[in-house]
């Protein structure tokens, strides 16, 4: 990262209210920003200057002109990340997920990644400029990684019923339930406390 941001997004719910969302892993920062069939309607990557910003509100923190986006490569990112939708809900789930997503992803991760750098003090710099292609395969392979790796069977999806969001659990005992505690998490919290307080006057 270019710089020392708690890792995750800011999002803004449908009534206007922000919080914060850290999936636990950079390309599964990408959901968010739309997706297949009900989520289309969330599409927020309508331009290049769009993932432009996503990249520097991501947790890879890249200005907007280190990576050169053309519309076709925006069409790819797009295409990348519906297939990583599919793929991690299944896995969420408990099902394998298309082959044919598998393939999306593999082709995207051909392709050479976004280069990283190394600062004279140790600390990680920003990657040297590169273009769409080399993002998309740096979102691939942060996706094989993830599907491969440890944390593989702990991808979950948010428990309260109107939300969908998916996140990796990294947490040592395994039990996290919410995309958000500040959202989602203490919403909960509020309607458990509200049922028995209207249980304890019946």
């Amino acid at each position: 990262m270019s710089d020392e941001r708690a890792p995750g997004l800011v999002l803004r719910s449908p009534g206007g209210s922000s919080f914060h969302f850290d999936p636990g892993t950079l390309c599964l920062e990408l959901l968010p920003t739309g997706g297949p069939g009900p989520y289309t309607r969330y599409e927020v990557l309508h331009r290049p200057a769009d993932l432009a910003r996503w990249l520097d509100e991501s947790r890879l923190g890249l200005p907007p002109g280190t990576v050169r986006i053309s519309d076709d490569q925006l069409t790819a990112v797009r295409t990348l990340r519906d297939a990583l939708w599919r793929l991690t809900a299944a896995r969420a789930h408990g099902s394998a997920g298309d082959p044919a997503d598998y393939a999306e992803l593999n082709r995207a991760a051909a392709r050479p990644p976004l280069a990283p750098q190394i600062a004279p003090d140790g600390a990680a710099a920003p990657p040297l400029p590169g273009d769409g292609d080399q993002l998309a395969s740096t979102l691939a392979r942060d996706a094989i990684a993830l599907l491969t790796g440890p944390h593989a069977d702990r991808i979950r999806e948010c428990g309260a019923d109107n939300c969908r969001l998916l996140f990796v659990d990294t947490s040592r005992p395994g039990r996290r339930r919410w995309c958000s505690m500040e959202r989602c998490g203490n919403r909960h919290k509020v309607r458990a406390l509200r049922a028995r307080r209207e249980q304890a006057e019946d």
